[in-house]
């Protein structure tokens, strides 16, 4: 029962951090930057309590991926080349937080939890934005601003400061608690992955797998973001291609790969030279709501500095220069390069690149051979863990796509996602203590046994 009651306590934790830096605008909005950043040092003073107590035996920091310990070593030594130097030890320092909740879940919980946990998060976030939305259509019936802000005399009021427009019942576009229709979109996504992994693999009532999974749907449907379809489409082409890969087996899987790299070929070309073609008919303009003419000054600017960049920042700090004139939507100053790639290359330089993109292409990597060799034991019968092991690979490709318009690969839960997905990828073990535990009783009273589990291929 202690060891239950540990569990219990571990997946807890694991559902703060992720409704926490998924949700991050909306905990912002409702207790402001001292209590949002009060919260993000609790989480991290738990979870080195957690990651003490624990003391999971292979864990060994000289062991974490190598490309995430260039990435970071290079942002904490930009400080000293940085032009805005007070921000950069800011920026830092919640890259690096944001960094050690990630090693924490990854060492201490099972690929099993995570996904169980993340699970849960995304049912809170979903439902709270949904219910917030109704709140706002039924009772308030008027657009809802973020912080409580006071509407000028002149009533005019840039829409990136809306928490809720109420649009719910004009269907969308919503923003939901995290007060934005992307952010929120996004997390819909991630819902359609994990609540189809586990309604699929049997690890939920097939009412309460439908229920969260076409709210979902619902979800992204009212967000109308173009990015978050093509997401979409492109998870479910990654999907094809891993059931396809398993089908054929390691070693005919040679046509797969140039089908892959014929379907990548025509998405980039689409993307180059027929954008205004492809985003038309997802009912958006081809400067992607200006996002093109931000690319340019961004570039502009790094090529001021190519090699090693202006200096880590990750949030924008409007104040401060470069960024206070670099570029300005509705009458607000832009807070990100909307491409976490160029973000990089902005913040750290081409050398930051050389580092950031072999820990994108080694994370993917890993997690594809997860998914088409998936490990020969796990939790549940096969079926369940032969399904499960495909969702790190899914949610890879959300966050690669989304990192194409918006930089938040770089920050908060998408950062805290990717962290995770190469640190545990690159040890691809499980905790042993949960392989056995049944599927039809409630997870907070699981009797813990100890059964072993056997890894299939590692990449």
């Amino acid at each position: 029962m202690s060891e239950s009651k540990t569990r219990l306590g571990v997946s807890a934790y694991a559902i703060c951090v992720f409704v926490l830096a998924l949700g991050s605008n909306g905990f912002r909005n409702l207790v402001g930057w001292p209590g949002f950043l009060g919260l993000a040092v609790a989480l991290v003073v738990w979870g080195i309590v957690i990651f003490a107590r624990e003391r999971p035996e292979r864990f060994r920091w000289y062991r974490l991926p190598a490309p995430l310990y260039w990435f970071l070593g290079l942002a904490i030594l930009s400080v000293f080349w940085s032009q805005y130097r007070v921000e950069s030890v800011l920026g830092v320092i919640g890259q690096l937080a944001t960094t050690l909740l990630a090693v924490v879940i990854a060492f201490v919980l099972s690929w099993h939890e995570v996904l169980r946990t993340l699970g849960t998060a995304l049912r809170y976030l979903i439902g709270l934005s949904l219910a917030f939305e109704l709140i706002v259509a039924v009772f308030v019936q008027h657009p809802v601003f973020q912080n409580f802000i006071d509407v000028p005399e002149s009533g005019k009021i840039p829409k990136l400061l809306y928490w809720s427009r109420d649009l719910l019942f004009v269907g969308g576009p919503i923003q939901g608690i995290v007060a934005s229709s992307v952010l929120l979109g996004f997390i819909a996504l991630l819902g359609v992955i994990i609540f189809g992994i586990q309604l699929r693999a049997g690890l939920v009532r097939p009412v309460r797998g439908w229920f969260w999974l076409v709210l979902s749907f619902v979800t992204i449907l009212l967000t109308r973001g173009a990015t978050v379809w093509v997401a979409l489409a492109a998870v479910v082409v990654g999907l094809v291609l891993a059931l396809w890969a398993r089908r054929l087996g390691p070693e005919r899987r040679v046509p797969l790969y140039v089908a892959g790299g014929a379907v990548l070929a025509v998405a980039i070309g689409l993307v180059l030279f027929a954008r205004d073609f492809v985003f038309g008919l997802l009912g958006k303009s081809g400067d992607l709501t200006g996002r093109v003419e931000t690319w340019q000054k961004v570039i502009d600017l790094a090529e001021q500095r190519p090699w090693f960049g202006w200096g880590w920042i990750s949030y924008w700090a409007p104040w401060a220069e470069p960024f206070a004139s670099l570029d300005e939507k509705a009458g607000i100053q832009v807070m990100s390069a909307h491409n976490a790639w160029l973000d990089v290359w902005l913040q750290l330089g081409i050398v930051g690149l050389l580092a950031f993109a072999p820990l994108i292409v080694l994370t993917t990597w890993r997690v594809w051979f997860r998914a088409v060799d998936p490990p020969r034991r796990g939790y549940g019968p096969p079926l369940t863990y032969a399904t499960s092991a495909l969702w790190p690979f899914l949610v890879m490709i959300a966050l690669l796509v989304q990192s194409l318009t918006e930089s938040r690969l770089i920050i908060e839960g998408n950062w805290l996602l990717l962290v995770l997905l190469a640190v545990k990828s690159r040890f691809d073990f499980q905790l042993p203590s949960l392989e056995a535990e049944p599927t039809q009783l409630p997870w907070r009273r699981i009797p813990i046994t100890h059964d072993t589990d056997t890894i299939g291929l590692r990449r």
